[in-house]
């Protein structure tokens, strides 16, 4: 008999920041906050374990100052004071930080991935936890990032999430996930 994976949804970096930039706007941002939202809680309802992940810095007038309004989760998230949070300080949510022994003490062997950016954290994250050997799946519905240069933030969220689904993450639209 073959043990159902254990799932763990991984929330990466929708803190305030992400929402404040002016002049800038997260490709489909409502639409990608509330897909996150809904996941979270159908995830709280099955007892599947949510791990936020918070870019944090420590150098003064970052816009992610630890401490700093924009540095904080996104309150529609409904962060609870017993909930586990990785602070991180590089696109690497695994990097010199605890998310591998969190998802260990957990038993966590399938991730699924949300947040911010697609095109640093959500990228390296996912390709990370791939190399780490984690049946990984990227939410394609539930990431975003901005416009850069030459391209659209909808031209970049669909590139990356073209590569990664080409190897390193199963692709899967936030309606389709069942906890």
């Amino acid at each position: 008999m073959t043990t159902a994976p254990k799932t763990a949804l991984i929330v990466v970096d929708v803190q305030m920041a992400m929402f404040t930039y002016e002049g800038f706007k997260l490709h489909d941002e409502q639409g990608v906050l509330g897909r996150i939202v809904r996941l979270i809680g159908l995830a709280r309802k099955a007892g599947t374990p949510v791990v936020f992940i918070q870019h944090t810095s420590q150098d003064e007038g970052d816009e992610f100052l630890e401490g700093s309004a924009t540095w904080a989760l996104h309150p529609d998230l409904g962060v609870a004071q017993d909930d586990i949070v990785v602070k991180k300080t590089v696109c690497d949510a695994f990097h010199e930080t605890s998310l591998q022994a969190v998802l260990q003490e957990l038993g966590a062997t399938r991730l699924l991935i949300v947040g911010m950016q697609t095109d640093f954290c959500i990228d390296t994250t996912t390709r990370r936890a791939f190399s780490l050997g984690y049946d990984t799946v990227l939410i394609r519905d539930a990431h975003s990032t901005f416009d850069r240069g030459a391209l659209t933030a909808e031209q970049i969220v669909a590139h990356h999430t073209s590569v990664l689904g080409s190897g390193f993450a199963r692709l899967q639209a936030a309606d389709e996930i069942a906890f």
